[in-house]
């Protein structure tokens, strides 16, 4: 017996390429993507030709991505799914590692969508969108009644995309981005302008600015704008984000995710929480104190709007960024001064902090924008990071967000119920 036959008795089984994508039910490029990621180790085969893998560590990869527990491991109870994108830590949150407020005051929001996407900096990226998307979009939305709300109008405007854009089922990377960078500005563009319309070389900023509001934008309002929407691009695994990622996962074309993504965030407890603080500032403004407002709202049980938030225990870090630059805009003053009487008020039995729909709230009702406009901005920005989550789970084992079902109905067999 010689020194390496224990070791070869022991080896553990190799698999090829090909049968490792058909256990993980991925493409065999996915499965070198994992191990790129760290994920999977592989071996050049006898020959050096191609690539062998670990049975078992395969096996357990498939496992997880089912979320099927390993043996000896504690049964699921909470959903839980790896990403690169965003990270949130106490009171910070990072996109691939890097501060997000930072980035969000030094690069635009096309900048740092590309960053989310690709992670790769791209500085004075635009996005434009084709003149035949935007018709169709900009048609389907008009038809619309006047009263429709802003999430309603960019889901039509999504899904009328979509039928424009014959490739929109090739689901490779830069098919998808190509969607994503032309997506984007044609939901800006497909909503109705309140001011002259600019297109030709302005930002996805000025754009949507002249979507929201009938006044000429400072420099200072346009600079608060496209920083929020930096801000606001992505925050892990929100609800309309998770909403998104199931669509991705049974592989539905970024259009559909994106429609997916924008049915969940028109709750009242996600993107539309802006307009409630909105108009709690008004409230604020024409009462000329925060006290009876504050007193209205707790009487009618509900709780005040724009203050404290479920992941941060201390200062939400978008609110800080965005107060700060709503500082330098002029109107902004009393909607700010109304602000910091509300959470001033509350603080006396709550310390609460303002959050990121309290300085939304400062912007839309300083910039003479309609309540609802926040849940726009909220929106628009978030498609970027749903598109950044529909690029990563097409990299994922298909229909792998499919958790079980914890019956608690009547035990089988029941009679069958009386006519």
């Amino acid at each position: 017996m010689t020194d390496q036959e224990p070791v070869l008795a022991h080896e553990a089984r190799r698999i090829s390429t090909k049968q490792a994508a058909e256990l993980l039910g991925v493409k065999p490029e996915t499965v070198y993507a994992y191990v790129s990621r760290g994920q999977l180790s592989s071996r050049r085969s006898t020959g050096g030709r191609g690539s062998t893998f670990d049975a078992k560590e395969v096996e357990a990869l498939a496992r997880r991505n089912r979320h099927e527990p390993a043996e000896g491991s504690p049964a699921a109870g909470t959903l839980s799914v790896r990403t690169r994108i965003t990270l949130i830590d106490k009171d910070r949150y990072y996109f691939r590692g890097v501060d997000a407020t930072e980035l969000a005051a030094r690069h635009s929001y096309e900048e740092v969508a590309e960053w989310l996407w690709t992670g790769v900096l791209r500085p004075g990226v635009t996005f434009t969108a084709p003149e035949a998307s935007v018709a169709v979009a900009r048609r389907a939305v008009d038809a619309l009644p006047e009263h429709t709300g802003p999430t309603d109008r960019l889901r039509v405007a999504a899904i009328a995309a979509a039928t424009a854009d014959p490739l929109r089922f090739d689901l490779s990377e830069q098919a998808v981005l190509g969607t994503a960078r032309t997506l984007i500005p044609t939901l800006v563009d497909a909503l109705p302008p309140k001011s002259p319309d600019h297109r030709d070389g302005s930002s996805l900023a000025h754009r949507l600015w002249a979507r929201l509001s009938g006044r000429e934008p400072d420099e200072a309002s346009l600079r608060a704008l496209d920083t929020a929407l930096a801000l606001l691009v992505d925050h892990d695994l929100a609800a309309s984000t998770l909403a998104v990622r199931v669509a991705a996962s049974a592989r539905a074309h970024a259009y559909a995710a994106v429609s997916a993504g924008l049915g969940v965030l028109e709750g009242p407890l996600h993107g539309a929480a802006s307009g409630l603080a909105h108009r709690m500032l008004l409230d604020v403004l024409d009462r000329g104190t925060a006290a009876p407002v504050v007193a209205d709202e707790l009487r009618a049980g509900r709780r005040v709007p724009g203050l404290g938030h479920r992941i941060y225990p201390g200062e939400d870090p978008r609110a800080r960024v965005l107060f700060g630059l709503l500082e330098e805009v002029p109107r902004a003053a009393p909607a700010l001064a109304a602000a910091r009487d509300v959470v001033d008020t509350t603080a006396r039995h709550v310390p609460l902090h303002a959050n990121v729909d309290l300085a939304l709230a400062v912007l839309t009702a300083s910039s003479g924008m309609h309540a609802s406009a926040g849940e726009t901005i909220f929106a628009v920005a978030r498609t970027a990071g749903w598109i950044a989550h529909v690029l990563e789970e097409y990299g994922e084992a298909p229909l792998r967000m499919r958790p079980s079902g914890h019956y608690v109905g009547p035990r089988p067999p029941q009679p069958l119920p009386e006519q």
